[in-house]
């Protein structure tokens, strides 16, 4: 029987699913697959020393999440052309002496946004979060079709960065920043909200941005999926909004990352409702 060790490194992830949806799809293969959680929380914050560990102890490959995606980046010997090109890393595999990023989250969210949200406009989207995720979600978006994305960040110089980098690659019409103050201006005219931050995860309760901004004429799709239904999809599917939660991104990211540690071709159906089960407990 094949042999696998991967673990998942951020902060906080204790309520993570992540080991149960990788190693109840590892039994359909027949794999002996162990995946753990190194929360930073917990096991010290040195994202590098944790690379640097988790490959001296055998791990076939390593997850990244929030806050690690970019810091993660120094401490690899080679990023794949997704990663290199997004500058934010989610999937680490150890290839002999080298260990090599991956960037699944951006296909993850398109894959999902295709699915829950097949019809939707994009002419004018709003995205809150400019980090690791929203780099990811950013590309997905603008690779999909989106006409135009402004990237909204409580740090501006970061929102301004991410435009920047997003505007070089898909033209300088497709992709500009502001600042959360221009929130009630912006939404007042866009079709879609995408949330790519912290807030609404168990360990970071609340709302983003102010439930009155939400209007009917608006879509909100949220990555945060512990828990499933956030206080932002709640209040937005209140306010006559179609939504989408970030339960599909998971597990489409987690479907890429499974064929990368092991090259078995994943059931993606199977995946999503082994996460619905889980959510359901």
């Amino acid at each position: 029987m094949d042999s696998f060790l991967v673990g998942l490194i951020g902060s906080g992830i204790g309520t993570s699913l992540s080991p149960q949806l990788h190693e109840q799809e590892a039994v359909h293969h027949g794999l002996h697959y162990v995946y753990r959680l190194l929360d930073t929380d917990r096991v010290g914050g040195d994202v590098g020393e944790l690379v640097r560990t988790a490959r001296r102890f055998g791990y076939d490959g390593l997850n990244v999440t929030h806050p690690c995606k970019q810091a993660v980046i120094p401490h690899l010997d080679e990023l794949s052309p997704d990663a290199g090109l997004l500058g934010a890393v989610n999937t680490v595999v150890f290839d002999g002496e080298r260990a090599i990023g991956h960037n699944t989250d951006w296909t993850g969210f398109a894959e999902s946004f295709a699915r829950g949200l097949p019809d939707a406009p994009t002419h004018e989207v709003v995205q809150l979060g400019a980090g690791g995720a929203g780099v990811a979600v950013a590309h997905a978006l603008l690779t999909m079709g989106a006409d135009q994305i402004t990237v909204v960040d409580s740090d501006p110089a970061r929102a301004r960065a991410l435009a920047g980098e997003l505007a070089a690659r898909f033209g300088a019409e497709r992709a500009r920043h502001a600042s959360v103050a221009e929130l009630p201006e912006l939404l007042a005219r866009a079709e879609g909200l995408v949330h790519a931050t912290p807030t609404g995860m168990a360990r970071h309760p609340g709302m983003p941005l102010p439930a009155g901004l939400l209007h009917p004429g608006l879509w909100a799709a949220d990555i945060v999926y512990r828990p499933l239904e956030t206080e932002l999809l709640r209040h937005a599917r209140a306010a006559g909004c179609r939504t989408l939660d970030g339960g599909g991104m998971v597990v489409f990211q987690a479907v890429h990352a499974f064929r990368l540690f092991t090259g078995r071709e994943p059931d993606a159906e199977r995946m999503l409702a082994h996460l619905t089960d889980l959510i359901a407990v």
